[in-house]
């Protein structure tokens, strides 16, 4: 089991249950039976959580679909059995994991969807949630895009401000090459096709192309085809599905979107006792 995902869970259940759940203090416990309902149409996330919340809660739990499943309204998601206390003090904590990363499931698949039968590659990026990153990311991997990298710790990404402090580029870079793992990538973003031209020629390993217009982009591309046909080519900066579209067959590698998590809206779900 993730030791973070359990920290999480319990954490979120503690803040809900505080010093103990009142219902559970006033009835003594029965067996109990519950139906988790789809009320919307979209992509199913949470069921990695929801398994840890099962054993933290002492609960049982029959799924009837898998993260990245599609589902309709009415749909019976899962079944879940216990004491009614059990079932009761999770309902929220289960139902917000579920809701939450089913939203952000279902976006970032509606996204997904307009780049099938291309090579581009979906991104999120990290404007997430404090503390919820972990989760966010999650939810955008079930839904069929992929993640841009975690953190400041996993690629080295050197964005107008890190680059308004370098005076000399190529002695930076050559330089940062012997301070990072061999494996980590050096991304710098670029809102010019003159910046994307010296990113190139310093060697960097993908040029983000930050809101440049579609015919910058192509020189950009025509550049690094002649130049340095390794270096990867990402396109950010208000990408929405009308965009996505424009350039799923441009050239480019990657796509990468903030709004595939803070754009997205809850799914729908409710428990029913049986």
């Amino acid at each position: 089991m993730d030791l973070s995902i359990r920290r999480f869970v319990a954490d979120v259940l503690q803040e809900d249950m505080g010093r103990g759940d009142l219902f559970a203090q006033c009835t003594k416990p029965v067996a109990a039976t519950a139906r988790i309902i789809a009320k919307e149409a979209g992509v199913l996330a949470g069921i990695r959580y929801a398994e840890v919340l099962k054993e933290l809660a002492g609960i049982t739990i029959e799924w009837q679909h898998r993260d990245g499943d599609r589902i309709q309204p009415g749909e019976c998601i899962a079944t879940i059995s216990g004491t009614n206390t059990a079932l009761l003090s999770i309902e929220r904590t289960f139902l917000n994991m579920l809701q939450h990363a089913s939203g952000i499931a279902t976006n970032a698949a509606r996204y997904a969807d307009i780049l099938k039968g291309s090579k581009v590659v979906l991104l999120d990026t990290r404007k997430t949630r404090p503390l919820l990153r972990s989760f966010e990311k999650y939810a955008v991997r079930c839904g069929g895009a992929v993640n841009h990298r975690m953190g400041l710790d996993d690629a080295l990404m050197l964005k107008d401000t890190h680059l308004k402090t370098i005076p000399d580029l190529k002695s930076f870079m050559a330089e940062a090459r012997k301070n990072i793992p061999f494996t980590a990538k050096i991304e710098i973003e670029c809102e010019t096709v003159t910046m994307a031209k010296e990113a190139l020629e310093a060697g960097a390993d993908i040029i983000m192309c930050d809101n440049m217009t579609l015919d910058a982009v192509n020189e950009v591309i025509l550049l690094r085809n002649t130049t340095a046909p390794a270096t990867l080519i990402e396109v950010s900066g208000n990408i929405d599905e009308q965009i996505l579209a424009r350039y799923r067959d441009l050239g480019v590698d990657a796509l990468s979107s903030g709004s595939i998590i803070h754009q997205a809206t809850w799914l729908d779900f409710s428990m029913k006792m049986q």
